[in-house]
């Protein structure tokens, strides 16, 4: 299929945002207020409650705030390189981050608690014991994270344009309140622990609920709610039973995810020793992983393919050649033209493509802004010279076009790094539960 197809085929999938959507165009809607108050609110929680462990045991409150908060960052990058083309404003982002660590946390304390009660009054002390933190963790905890991105959408609504942006959102919503909640957990590992105030509870947490566990925890449930909404404020092509269907679905495996990770199934693992309890964890994490993979592969393709589009239309190969079209909605293709450009040209190469492909990207968001192109049209003509002077760059490097290596690997270099990473990973948790007596 070729590209203009791909943009037909795949029109609605995106909804550009307006030239016209500015960020200080929300200060005049309620919804701005109202989600500045609850963050408000939420932080002072927070610091009451981080102020308290601070108090109580200095040490060990410090180093897990300064290891989750390191182990943060990868996950971020992560999320905000998954819309590589049409990015996140850095606010925003930053919105959903503390909707997620402080508003969504401080509440879910004692709501969770509320409804793990209710769970043992209206059944037994018994099944709540076993099944209290299944019903009551997913119920209250994926509520609360899928309101910050509605927050999101009624604050920034033209920014969520696509599923892939629900999906951001969402994900780092989850990261937030992952992040938070493993802090909590490592000070109150301490404090059960009861020999003071040591670190060893807190590395011992970090390890568990940071890799054990943080693969497939808060982050993925929430960017499957996030999707969910973004289907439903995106298809507006679409009837409203099949918007409120895929806003359902989203919604209904963010709960059945995290209801699998927090029961009892599998709990003793599949099979004795270490191997068994492996299994076992990955048998609740790897389904719930590899559908988010799938369908952050399915949406972040569909609009990498909708911004290609704009640039194929200009057919201008000064702009975007066809082999500079061919590699410019995969982020893996695109890191290899950047080391192609180094092997041809040095930093300086690397650089010139890089600025290149950001130029085009800047373009493409451009483009589909507007209904036709107009001559005078300042912003594209500014847009239109940046790709040209970064072309220019190229030339004189020698190396004019911003491909891939004619002698690059048949398998993927991301596919070798994510095989090995997997591969190590695995070992690595391996020998953790070994080491912790499958414990």
């Amino acid at each position: 299929m070729t590209v203009a197809g791909r943009s037909r085929r795949w029109r609605f999938s995106v909804r550009p945002t307006p030239r016209a959507a500015r960020a200080l165009k929300s200060l005049q809607l309620p919804a701005f207020w109202l989600l500045g108050l609850i963050l408000l609110a939420g932080m002072a929680r927070l610091l009451e409650i981080l102020r308290a462990d601070l108090a109580r045991f200095p040490v060990a409150t410090t180093s897990a705030i300064v290891l989750f908060a390191l182990y943060a960052v990868p996950f971020w990058l992560f999320i905000a390189s998954m819309d590589f083309l049409e990015r996140e404003p850095p606010l925003l982002m930053a919105t959903a981050f503390a909707w997620g660590g402080a508003v969504a946390t401080t509440a879910a304390i004692p709501g969770t608690q509320a409804l793990h009660d209710l769970v043992a009054k209206l059944i037994s002390p018994a099944f709540a014991a076993a099944w209290g933190s299944a019903i009551a963790g997913p119920t209250v905890e994926e509520l609360l994270k899928a309101l910050g991105v509605v927050m999101i959408v009624l604050v920034a609504r033209k920014q969520i344009n696509s599923v892939l942006d629900g999906m951001v959102y969402g994900a780092l919503i989850g990261l937030g309140y992952q992040v938070v909640e493993d802090i909590v957990f490592a000070v109150n590992a301490v404090a059960l622990r009861g020999q003071g105030d040591g670190v060893g509870p807190v590395v011992a947490t970090f390890f568990l609920r940071g890799f054990l566990a943080g693969l497939w925890s808060h982050t993925l449930f929430t960017a499957l709610a996030g999707a969910g909404i973004a289907w439903f404020v995106v298809r507006t092509d679409k009837p409203l039973w099949w918007r409120l269907g895929g806003l359902g679905l989203g919604l209904g495996l963010a709960w059945l995810t995290h209801f699998v990770w927090n029961s009892p199934l599998f709990a003793d693992g599949l099979g004795s020793g270490a191997a068994g309890v492996l299994l076992g964890m990955l048998g609740k994490g790897l389904p719930a992983l590899a559908m988010v993979l799938a369908l952050l592969w399915v949406a972040r393709h569909r609009e990498a393919h909708y911004y290609v589009a704009q640039l194929a239309r200009l057919q201008d190969p000064r702009i975007a050649t066809p082999g500079e079209l061919q590699i410019m909605g995969h982020g893996h293709l695109r890191a290899d033209a950047r080391r192609y450009g180094r092997a041809r040209g040095g930093r300086a190469g690397e650089r010139a493509v890089r600025g290149l492909q950001t130029a085009q990207a800047r373009l493409a968001v451009e483009l589909s802004r507007v209904d036709r192109i107009s001559p005078g049209d300042e912003l594209l003509v500014h847009c239109r010279d940046e790709v040209l002077a970064q072309r220019q760059r190229l030339v004189d490097l020698g190396h004019p076009e911003a491909v891939v290596s004619p002698m690059r690997p048949a398998v993927p270099r991301v596919v070798v790094l994510g095989i090995l990473f997997a591969t190590a990973l695995f070992l690595l948790i391996w020998q953790a539960i070994k080491t912790m007596n499958a414990a």
